[in-house]
């Protein structure tokens, strides 16, 4: 009889457990688990694991997909329970309740997420989890009824469109939600102002606007109730991986229809709320000259694309550790962290909301050939790779342009 050797790979899934939840350092998966819980739902329980602060959340898994088309698009019995337990935990973590009126509302984030990105797959929906009571809960926590209601206007437009499917019709030169911003902004400011100059007052009217239009469209009101969203949500990522676009993508690349895809749902995270909030972008080193210094950029009182759009200038990240000691120090343990484990330089996205450090995204970091020579011989001085390693990432090619005069 052949002996066993233990096996290095991940755990096979477990018969009937079809959400995997990630948060405060403990994940169900892991890294190497893309064919259940795709790329995205992998890397988050991985980044989770190694103790990184993730927002919370959990992945809905690819069998779930599988499931939806062999059984008429219906889910497994066992799956809302545990969806419900998911939320619970993302509640316990963040210290705020799904469809809260009173203190400040859980929104996620719903993205599809197959083991690699596709085209025609479904597009992100933020701020699941707002209506008519919500919003309010949120305008108070936050004491920025602007910031709220713009937050509720996004989500509608988001959702109608990608989850209702209110969208351009033949002979229409726009999409239906952005006319009506349009004819709005003409109409009371007889000018196409940009949306930031929009009041609270006007971001409720919007919200109104687009009720009717779903109404409109659809024949149905737009969903109130949290749980009714996220359903939704849910059910138009795996509607969305047989619709026109992936299934030629699929044919093109021999991507097999039975991969299916996960669904990742995430806690919210905002870098808008106020002067102890804000969002950067950060490398581990220096990807110009290679220095061993913590690199990037970052915005008070702004979410992650207000750092690249290139409205406000950015401070250099050195510069947090004067405004936010706490967090500054926070994001110097969790550069060691990721180098420790990826043995290699990352490129981050961070957001600090009301002083609380979230990481939101980790990929290797992109260099010069001047950095990745100097990047190499430091880190094996640090012993964090072996020599052929590092010379395996300084190929002829690369040493060529840096001899070049």
């Amino acid at each position: 009889m052949a002996k066993t050797t233990k096996s290095t790979t991940s755990a096979a899934p477990k018969k009937g457990k079809y959400v995997y939840s990630f948060g405060a350092a403990k994940a169900d998966g892991d890294g190497k688990m893309k064919p259940l819980l795709g790329g995205k739902g992998a890397n988050l329980a991985e980044m989770t694991r190694i103790g990184l602060p993730v927002p919370p959340g959990f992945t809905i898994t690819t069998e779930v997909c599988t499931y939806f088309y062999d059984h008429k698009k219906t889910y497994p019995k066992e799956l809302q329970a545990q969806m419900e337990a998911g939320v619970r935990n993302m509640e316990k973590i963040m210290g705020t309740k799904f469809g809260d009126a009173k203190g400040f509302p859980l929104l996620v984030a719903v993205r599809s997420g197959a083991r690699d990105s596709m085209p025609g797959m479904m597009d992100t929906i933020l701020n699941l989890g707002l209506n008519d009571e919500t919003v309010k809960a949120l305008a108070a926590a936050t004491k920025n009824e602007r910031f709220a209601w713009d937050c509720y206007r996004r989500f509608v437009q988001m959702y109608g469109d990608v989850v209702l499917g209110v969208q351009k019709r033949e002979g229409e030169d726009h999409e239906p939600f952005e006319t009506v911003i349009h004819e709005f902004k003409h109409a009371k400011y007889h000018e196409d102002i940009v949306d930031s100059d929009l009041t609270a007052e006007d971001q409720k009217e919007l919200v109104k606007l687009f009720k009717e239009l779903v109404k409109t469209r659809t024949g149905k009101t737009f969903p109130a109730n949290p749980w009714d969203q996220l359903k939704g949500a849910v059910g138009a990522v795996f509607s969305s991986w047989m619709n026109d676009r992936a299934i030629v993508y699929r044919r093109k690349y021999n991507i097999p229809a039975a991969w299916g895809t996960a669904v990742n749902v995430q806690a919210m995270v905002f870098g808008n709320t106020g002067e102890t909030s804000g969002s950067g972008v950060a490398f581990t080193r220096n990807p110009a000259n290679g220095a061993n210094e913590f690199y990037g950029e970052f915005l008070i009182n702004a979410q992650g694309e207000d750092v690249v759009a290139g409205v406000r200038t950015p401070e250099p990240v050195s510069k947090l550790q004067k405004v936010m000691p706490k967090s500054y120090a926070e994001l110097m343990k969790v550069r060691a962290v990721l180098e420790k484990h990826y043995k290699d330089v990352q490129d981050v996205e961070f957001t600090v909301q009301e002083g609380k450090l979230f990481m939101l995204q980790t990929r290797n970091g992109k260099r010069t050939a001047m950095a990745a020579l100097k990047f190499s011989m430091d880190m094996v001085k640090e012993k964090l790779i072996d020599w052929k390693t590092a010379i395996l990432r300084n190929p002829a090619d690369q040493l060529d342009q840096l001899l070049a005069p």
